[in-house]
């Protein structure tokens, strides 16, 4: 069982959407020079096991990387264009509805419980194209956020009763804010 921590093996999960957190793949997005996490094949069968889509590792070719990065920066702008209401292009769109296409891992039911079958880097980022297309298509798109912690671009789902959410995380960039908030209140004393 994989622990749900907000990081794990090395990637953030803070997008409450697993779409969002592949989005995240891409780190210090706003900056000069982004840190690219699915840097290798291995990266992104090592994504796929923190996301919790397969329990080990699977085989991940060069071409599945290109694929996984064309999908998350089209997740990415799709989700980004929401966060601002706006519908995003229909190029990413297409790219996000190709890979929705290919096959899914299918579930079977066994004597000891439960065994997927057709289990490949394909078939996972299906899976990560069909949760875009239902969050960017279902009631909680209007809920897509980008954090407002400075420099952070992480998108989120604000599941917060009152649709007013700010940060990415509270043990994040919501700390981090407040202390800023804090020390700025507490200069002039």
């Amino acid at each position: 069982m994989i622990p749900m921590t907000e990081v794990r093996d090395g990637f953030k999960f803070r997008g409450g959407s697993l779409p969002l957190d592949f989005a995240a793949t891409l780190a210090a997005r706003l900056r000069a020079e982004p840190r690219e996490l699915l840097a290798t094949p291995r990266d992104l069968g090592r994504w796929f096991v923190a996301a919790g889509l397969t329990e080990k590792a699977v085989r991940v070719a060069e071409h599945d990387l290109v694929g996984a990065r064309e999908l998350r920066e089209a997740l990415y702008e799709l989700a980004r264009a929401r966060a601002r209401g706006k519908a995003g292009s229909d190029a990413d769109r297409r790219i996000v509805n190709r890979h929705a296409a290919a096959e899914t891992p299918v579930p079977q039911l066994e004597e000891n419980g439960l065994r997927w079958t057709h289990v490949a880097a394909t078939s996972l980022l299906a899976l990560l194209a069909r949760a875009g297309i239902d969050l960017l298509s279902g009631a909680m798109r209007d809920r897509i956020r980008q954090c407002s912690g400075e420099g952070c671009a992480i998108l989120f789902v604000d599941t917060s009763r009152s649709g007013h959410r700010k940060w990415c995380s509270m043990a994040g960039c919501g700390n981090k804010a407040k202390v800023a908030t804090f020390r700025e209140r507490n200069r002039g004393d």
